[in-house]
């Protein structure tokens, strides 16, 4: 069992940065592939980033590549998004996602084993 929890979301101008954190509980956190993805009002949950199990490889959605980065800290069990030049269409309810045995690019289509509560990040214009 794995449990995540996000937190570093908020209220930012378009062009700030925000840095969301999750954090995760457990021993095999450095097992599982992780991801962040988002939701925003009215529409499906989509991916936005995916790490390795290493951190050695990263995979992004087009409209994030080179605004997000996605890092994590396996002595910290801990998984970060660092957010760039934010848009107002980033505003969304953001997700930690953890999935035994992916490839980053498999976390846009596998079912996911365990998800955090989510943090809210509205960008204004």
């Amino acid at each position: 069992q794995v449990q995540l929890v996000e937190s570093g979301g908020g209220l930012v101008q378009a062009g700030g940065s925000l840095r969301l954190s999750c954090a995760a509980s457990g021993r095999t956190f450095s097992t599982y592939t992780m991801g962040w993805f988002r939701q925003a009002p009215g529409k499906e949950r989509e991916f936005v980033a995916a790490i390795s199990k290493s951190g050695g490889i990263t995979y992004y959605e087009d409209s994030v590549k080179g605004r997000f980065s996605i890092s994590r800290d396996n002595a910290k069990n801990t998984v970060y998004l660092q957010m760039n030049s934010l848009k107002p269409e980033d505003t969304a309810v953001y997700y930690c996602a953890a999935k035994l045995g992916a490839t980053t690019q498999g976390m846009t289509f596998v079912p996911i084993d365990y998800w955090g509560q989510g943090t809210q990040v509205t960008v204004s214009s």
